[in-house]
């Protein structure tokens, strides 16, 4: 009998034994995906900049320059947006229309949560000055 228990409690740690290691196998390749193909997607564009006129040995006034010129292509590019925003919310409406003939009304309802849950993952974040040291 004593054998018998004994046995058992081996094979529950035999069991317990497997499991974790498969636990953490699993998260040391999760850990390796996100390390290869997911979170190291490298420095951003604005990131790159700022490195190469970091490299450049700017004066304060070079500096002052290119941080303005940044900021007004920032703004002449946003300005651009706004003008021509109306006429891609008409051709986005048109769009709607077409498909709104060829869907449901269930797979109508379906896609636009979807396409509004794309939309939210999607947006951009507010464009950010350079900062050049």
């Amino acid at each position: 009998m004593n054998t018998d228990n004994k046995s058992k409690w081996q094979l529950r740690f035999a069991t317990l034994s497997i499991f974790l290691i498969g636990f953490a196998a699993g998260a040391f390749a999760l850990n390796a995906f996100n390390l290869w193909f997911g979170a190291s997607k490298g420095p951003s564009r604005r990131e790159k900049y700022e490195t190469v006129f970091s490299g450049l040995g700017l004066t304060e006034e070079q500096k002052s320059g290119v941080e303005k010129i940044f900021a007004d292509t920032r703004e002449n590019i946003q300005r651009m947006r706004q003008e021509s925003e109306p006429r891609l919310q008409e051709i986005r409406a048109q769009h709607d229309e077409k498909l709104q003939q060829i869907l449901t009304p269930d797979q109508w309802s379906t896609f636009q949560r979807e396409r509004e849950n794309i939309r939210e993952a999607d947006k951009p974040s507010t464009p950010k000055p350079l900062n050049i040291k």
